[in-house]
């Protein structure tokens, strides 16, 4: 097992995507700090875990403050006797419209997603500057932080946020041998799970069936365990030379995700005046160099479209 000895702390590892990725770096050898807001949930992921052969404590603790993040380091060095790697995936969800989401709605996202992910990697990297210790740290993203998607004002800063931190972070740490990329995952959660397009896949999921192939191959959507290896990888010392990247998996298919770079570049002597735009802009901003934004997914075959309920038929 590539990760004997190693220990992880996993943000939002109770259920979920999180707790595919903690049961997978358990499986792979590492111990688990898992993290969740319910002592509960904390306690069953642990007892899954040990259940599976591996080592795991729990910390409770809603991220977001420099104390939550001391005291994850603190659960993993105290428990275990070190610190290896981090992964950054509480988060939590408060989607509406812009004009009806409140100061609240988009606060509590960008501290638990934005704020929560850069307070444990600052004490994460502390202790791996303190240990020389050349740590792995993984954060999640999201299609959204990358595309954008109605409804999530607040999810779409923070996950964009996210990202662009790894960036930075990749440059700072690299005299350390720390690496630092994002994961952006395409899988089946409690949020896919209510949107229809999803339906026939979820349902396959749910009876323990493969999801069709139109998802896994031709979306790249599929469970939480198709994203926990890529996570399981990263953390692992053969992942030394990978670092600020954003890097997607969901069903059959692995993504790396370009960093953002010019589509078209025109130059025009003396600069771009108003009356300069307006003679040029016919050649300037046209449907092959403006860019798309939102996801776009492929339309569903007829034999996956989501039932109809029987008052709508």
């Amino acid at each position: 097992m590539s990760l004997n000895g190693k220990v992880a702390i996993v943000t939002g590892g109770g259920q979920g995507l999180g707790l595919a990725y903690a049961r997978e770096l358990a499986r792979q050898g590492a111990a688990a700090v898992i993290n969740d807001v319910n002592a509960d949930t904390a306690a069953q992921a642990v007892a899954q875990i040990e259940a599976d052969g591996g080592r795991a404590t729990a910390v409770v603790v809603p991220v977001g403050t420099t104390d939550a993040a001391k005291a994850l380091v603190a659960g993993a060095v105290d428990t275990f006797g070190r610190l290896d790697i981090l992964v950054t995936n509480a988060g939590i969800l408060r989607d509406k419209s812009l004009l009806k989401m409140t100061d609240e709605d988009f606060d509590l996202v960008i501290n638990v997603h934005l704020k929560g992910t850069f307070t444990c990697v600052r004490e994460a990297y502390a202790y791996f500057k303190e240990h020389n210790v050349q740590g792995r740290i993984i954060t999640i993203g999201s299609p959204t932080g990358q595309r954008g998607n109605f409804g999530q004002t607040n999810y779409a800063a923070a996950k964009a946020g996210i990202v662009g931190m790894v960036r930075t972070w990749a440059l700072e740490m690299k005299k350390a041998g720390v690496t630092v990329n994002s994961v952006i995952p395409v899988a089946a959660t409690a949020m896919t799970k209510t949107v229809p397009y999803f339906q026939k896949a979820v349902e396959a999921d749910e009876r323990g069936e493969a999801m069709p192939s139109f998802f896994r191959h031709d979306l790249g959507f599929g469970t939480a365990d198709d994203v926990s290896g890529l996570v399981a990888y990263l953390a692992s010392d053969e992942a030394a030379n990978i670092t600020g990247q954003a890097i997607g998996a969901g069903g059959d298919r692995l993504q790396v995700w370009t960093h953002p770079e010019a589509a078209t570049t025109e130059y025009r002597e003396g600069g771009w005046s108003y009356e300069a735009l307006q003679e040029n802009a016919g050649k300037l901003f046209t449907a092959e160099t403006l860019q798309t934004y939102g996801e776009e997914f492929l339309p569903l075959p007829e034999d996956l479209k989501p039932a109809q309920p029987a008052e709508a038929r």
